[in-house]
């Protein structure tokens, strides 16, 4: 199961998931991230505060720094969008 997995950063030289292969995956996560460009997964999350967003903010860069992978964060008050994609190939993996 992907949720059970470490993140492995890619040292590059490889190529990104394609769509068959991104499809097989996306069954695995939650329904509410998308697919964009073939190349990433966004999630919007929507909180109550601006100090809410700001500590699920922290909680994403602790989980991301002890990951080794660091998404794309994008802060707008209280909404807090989510990008993922492995930089080294500008696009997915497993």
């Amino acid at each position: 199961m992907i949720s059970q997995k470490k993140c492995i950063p890619c040292q590059g030289g490889i190529p990104p998931l394609n769509e068959n292969e991104i499809n097989r995956f996306i069954k695995e996560i939650d329904a509410r991230w998308q697919v964009f460009d073939g190349i990433q997964l966004r999630k919007e999350y929507t909180f109550k505060t601006y100090k809410e967003a700001m500590i699920f903010v922290n909680d994403v860069a602790e989980l991301s720094e002890a990951e080794g992978h660091h998404p794309f964060i994008h802060i707008n008050y209280k909404t807090v969008l989510i990008i993922l994609f492995t930089h080294k190939i500008s696009g997915l993996h497993e």
